[in-house]
């Protein structure tokens, strides 16, 4: 409780200091208002004033800058401390005829009667501890949506390579009408040059080409984002941000119960939310933003540092239907950021499968007849099937989503209907653990939880874990490095390299760098997040261990930050330095190391426990054995399997058995014939004893000859 006072009270002076110190800046406008003109395009209304009687009420749009604050006190209509709306705010200066614009920053708004389009030089960016946003009203030609504000612009940049159609236009709020009016396909931005009227249409927006770096500074070049524009909101993922908060958020509320309710108040919220944070400026306090890390490139510092605090930040989201066709199912989906990956049958990942391409709409079409495809019938009329949507091009992570889709025809009237089953059903799989040590020097790779102390047997795409490099002999005067570390698929060996030759991961988020134990120097981890292949559930782990003495040296590693920054990090797997002339003991140096784990995902299909396909993988037990210096710690036995060979096995020593019989049978049966025989047609002088000796001979196994 005393941290969260402590920080409470923090951010009440900040806000405080805040608005006292737009007042003080508002008494030196005289200064500022003598200044050059920030960039700002000069009048460009191409209708009435928005503040004028002759603009019809729905007509009104609202255009956002982040990042600037407008200085004009003599026309300064209304100061309202306390507004934690942004919404509120706006709508205040919609019911104000005399309003033309307005500043807002968490906790104050203030009206004005004058905007930066009539008074260039009166706009500037944002110096106070608590960035500014500033919303001019404009009367717009083209019936703007129903949102509370229309057009986010960032003055000095443009959106590079992603330009739809090009054209003319008279003024900016021209070019902004022309992206809102356009109907050959969604515009989501434009770009207008203040020089040329040359006016930019594009389908792209800074969300969906996020992280590519697509917005760039341009001088005298406005960008326009449409904030009409509908996104997905269903099937969404948040990332977490921890140590900081937005300074200004365009929505407060107070008394949210909990997170959970926090996020779906930004996700039903009158404006395109994509961030929020709860609790962490006060108990039961949730803050909603239409900004994220993609849209405060242009701004600096916007966040405040509060070690305890998080902000949640939405990744993506998918909007899914099924269309119910004559002879097959289609998904279709639709996405809030450009695509990369593949959709495909859960069922059939190789043969039935989509691969997209920087894409926001794709589909996977599975025909009823396409055994490819592997589409269930269950009843009379009623289809289903397992889609798996995929971005990484090979395994399957704690980002990918499982979709189990239903067609159901009424064979009577006809008619179709279409469901989408999201829920997550069924146990976790039993587990297939094999674990292998290399002798000399016994090296040990496992897979643990995240601190390394825990073996663990079995995992759910998404846990937590940590691989394990371990000397076993604590008094071993060697320390080892690892390069070279790749997981295989335990079906059609598939591969991706995780730590390569140089020993720094491939790809920070699947794995991280490899680091010393607290506990030992004699122990490396590296943390990682469950993951596995499309087609099977077995994931190996190979790797090259070279041990070293005294100590190894690492290597640096350059890493991509959340801000899209690199940093240096230091990782123990290093490449082993080449000697001018190797010998045969430096060869035998590296140490292959193999481990192996059975991995399920996560999506959890209630039918997989009646799938022929995973039955004899839930039918596995794990045994352990304790003869360790074979080197193999546990084996997995098929019950399936061990069932079926031992069935063989009895058949042929039944078969075996009555064979044997048989023979002795009817070797049987000979001896007496022969003794019949003998004495019937006996010769004189022949003695009696030699039919006894034949049939000991015969006995014996030896054949008859004649």
């Amino acid at each position: 409780m005393m941290t969260r006072f402590t920080r409470c009270q923090v951010l009440t002076r900040f806000l405080l200091f805040q608005a006292t110190s737009y007042v003080v800046f508002a008494g030196e406008m005289t200064v500022v208002s003598g200044s050059e003109p920030s960039g700002v395009s000069g009048p460009d209304y191409t209708g009435p004033s928005a503040g004028s009687d002759e603009c019809d009420p729905e007509m009104v749009g609202f255009e956002l800058v982040t990042g600037y604050v407008y200085s004009a006190p003599t026309n300064m209509l209304e100061s309202i401390p306390g507004s934690l709306m942004l919404t509120d705010c706006l709508e205040t200066c919609q019911g104000n005829d005399s309003c033309q614009a307005v500043n807002y920053e968490t906790g104050l708004c203030v009206l004005f009667s004058s905007n930066a389009d009539s008074n260039p030089g009166a706009l500037s960016q944002s110096q106070f501890p608590v960035f500014t946003i500033y919303a001019q009203k404009s009367c717009l030609a083209v019936k703007p949506c129903e949102r509370a504000w229309c057009i986010d612009r960032v003055q000095g940049h443009r959106l590079q390579g992603h330009t739809k159609r090009s054209t003319n236009a008279s003024s900016r709020q021209h070019c902004l009408e022309l992206c809102l009016g356009e109907r050959d396909f969604l515009c989501r931005s434009a770009n207008y040059a203040n020089a040329t009227k040359e006016c930019e249409l594009s389908d792209m927006d800074r969300l969906t080409v996020a992280g590519s770096g697509a917005l760039e500074i341009a001088k005298g070049v406005d960008y326009l984002e449409n904030h009409c524009v509908d996104e997905p909101v269903k099937l969404c993922e948040f990332k977490k941000i921890t140590g900081r908060i937005l300074k200004t958020v365009d929505s407060v509320y107070q008394e949210v119960g909990t997170a959970e309710e926090c996020r779906e108040l930004c996700l039903n919220s009158p404006f395109r939310c994509h961030s929020y944070d709860y609790g962490d400026t006060g108990d039961m306090v949730c803050r909603l933003s239409h900004h994220s890390r993609a849209t405060l490139s242009d701004i600096q510092e916007p966040y405040l540092d509060v070690p305890e605090a998080s902000t949640y930040e939405l990744s993506s989201c998918y909007n899914v239907t099924i269309d119910c066709l004559a002879g097959d199912m289609v998904a279709r989906i639709q996405t809030s950021k450009l695509f990369d990956g593949k959709v495909y049958a859960k069922g059939a990942p190789n043969s039935c499968v989509k691969d997209v391409k920087g894409a926001l709409e794709f589909e996977l079409r599975m025909a009823y007849d396409d055994l490819e495809c592997n589409v269930k019938q269950q009843g009379l009329g009623r289809y289903l099937n397992d889609v798996v949507i995929q971005h990484h091009d090979t395994i399957v992570t704690r980002s990918d989503l499982g979709l189990a889709v239903t067609c159901q025809y009424d064979l009577s009237n006809k008619t179709v209907s279409n469901e989408v089953d999201l829920g997550v059903h069924g146990d976790v799989t039993p587990a297939l653990f094999e674990e292998v040590i290399v002798d000399s020097p016994n090296v040990a790779m496992k897979i643990t939880d995240r601190s390394g102390n825990d073996a663990v047997p079995s995992a759910e795409v998404g846990d937590p874990l940590a691989l394990k490099f371990e000397i076993l002999d604590p008094n071993s005067p060697y320390e080892i490095f690892v390069r070279e570390l790749v997981a295989m698929d335990g079906v059609d060996s598939s591969e991706i390299v995780l730590i390569d030759y140089r020993g720094c991961p491939t790809d920070q988020v699947i794995m991280g760098p490899l680091y010393k134990s607290l506990n030992s120097g004699k122990i490396l981890l590296s943390h990682f997040d469950a993951f596995k292949f499309p087609s099977s559930e077995v994931v190996q782990f190979r790797a090259l261990v070279t041990p070293c003495m005294p100590t190894c040296e690492p290597v640096q590693c350059d890493q991509e930050e959340a801000t899209g920054e690199l940093r240096s990090v230091i990782s123990y797997g290093r490449r082993r330095r080449r000697s001018a002339s190797p010998s045969a003991s430096q060869s035998r140096e590296d140490l292959l190391l193999v481990q192996t784990i059975q991995i399920t995902d996560k999506f959890g299909f209630e039918r997989d426990s009646k799938s022929n396909n995973t039955s004899a993988a839930r039918d596995s037990t794990f045994m352990e054995t304790e003869d360790v210096s074979s080197g193999i710690m546990g084996s997995c036995i098929n019950l399936g399997e061990a069932i079926v060979s031992g069935t063989v096995f009895l058949v042929a020593q039944i078969a075996i058995i009555a064979a044997w019989t048989f023979t002795w049978q009817r070797r049987r049966q000979i001896l007496k014939h022969q003794e019949a025989l003998s004495v019937s047609v006996s010769v004189p002088g022949m003695h009696s004893g030699r039919a006894d000796s034949l049939c000991k001979l015969y006995d014996a196994g030896y054949s008859r000859r004649f």
